[in-house]
């Protein structure tokens, strides 16, 4: 009998717990760059009775996108796709930030689209961060619009100009405007495709944010945001697993800010215009 395929792209701490909410009587495919973590996930996810196949692969490049999309579709219809592949600003510089967290989403976009099921949808991971910052309607239509391999040439995309963090936040919210406009190539197939915005999640990466230079802002945004605490994997992988399935049927193009609140915070603070 042929089953279903759901494919989950980052196997960290939100991938992990998105596998395990939307694996369950699909063939569930892992992806990641890191051979070693991947291993690692997809024996504790076959342990627990995960029908797994783990790939690797690097999402900054179009060529192994391609190819973890057509292995996938080779094992059955891709109904649900899941991609939390990223790099925050204490991991890397913004060179490969923007490679993989933009471009990289990019790819996956473009590829996955080729693949999906009719009556599929994917959910890309992005960050509340993509919501922070206040872009140019110009640099919002490039970051949309743009072909995927010519992302990186756009002036204002310069890693020598930028700092890891506003790579990180030009990149997230390219992530979204992207999503939007892929909305639309998905629906011709008759799938669905949306973001989701995290805010502070305890992860292995939000930790390393939360002990960085900037930890302790980040710890004033919790306080102040509405549901004062951090974010867990699970609240993500609730998110995803609604996006992904039947009742989200009428949801494409869409942002979801799953932060507790701090945009939301942070909006009230700002001053009228």
């Amino acid at each position: 009998m042929t089953r279903d395929v759901a494919v989950v792209i980052g196997v960290g701490g939100m991938g992990l717990a998105i596998a395990r909410r939307i694996g369950g009587g699909r063939r569930l495919v892992l992806a990641d760059f890191n051979e070693a973590t991947l291993a690692a996930v997809a024996g504790q996810l076959e342990g627990e009775g995960h029908d797994v196949t783990a790939l690797p692969v690097d999402v900054s490049d179009r060529t192994s996108v391609a190819s973890l999309a057509d292995a996938a579709a080779a094992l059955g219809p891709i109904t649900q796709v899941a991609h939390t592949a990223g790099l925050s600003p204490v991991q890397a510089p913004a060179a490969a930030i923007l490679a993989v967290d933009l471009v990289g989403v990019a790819f996956v976009l473009d590829e996955f689209e080729r693949v999906i099921a009719p009556g599929g949808a994917g959910v890309v991971i992005a960050s509340m961060a993509g919501h922070m910052g206040s872009f140019p309607p110009e640099m919002e239509a490039a970051l949309a619009a743009t072909p995927a391999a010519d992302l990186l040439s756009l002036p204002f995309l310069s890693p020598d100009a930028l700092d890891p963090g506003a790579a990180y936040g030009i990149a997230k919210r390219g992530n979204s405007l992207r999503v939007q406009a892929a909305a639309v190539a998905w629906g011709r197939r008759g799938a669905r495709v949306n973001v989701i915005s995290p805010g502070i999640i305890s992860t292995p990466m939000g930790q390393q944010e939360l002990d960085g230079p900037h930890g302790a802002q980040m710890r004033g945004m919790i306080a102040m945001s509405g549901t004062g605490r951090v974010g867990t994997p699970d609240d993500i992988a609730d998110a995803a697993a609604f996006l992904l399935g039947a009742t989200a049927s009428f949801i494409t193009g869409a942002d979801l800010l799953v932060d507790g609140g701090v945009i939301a915070a942070i909006r009230q603070m700002r001053p009228p215009a």
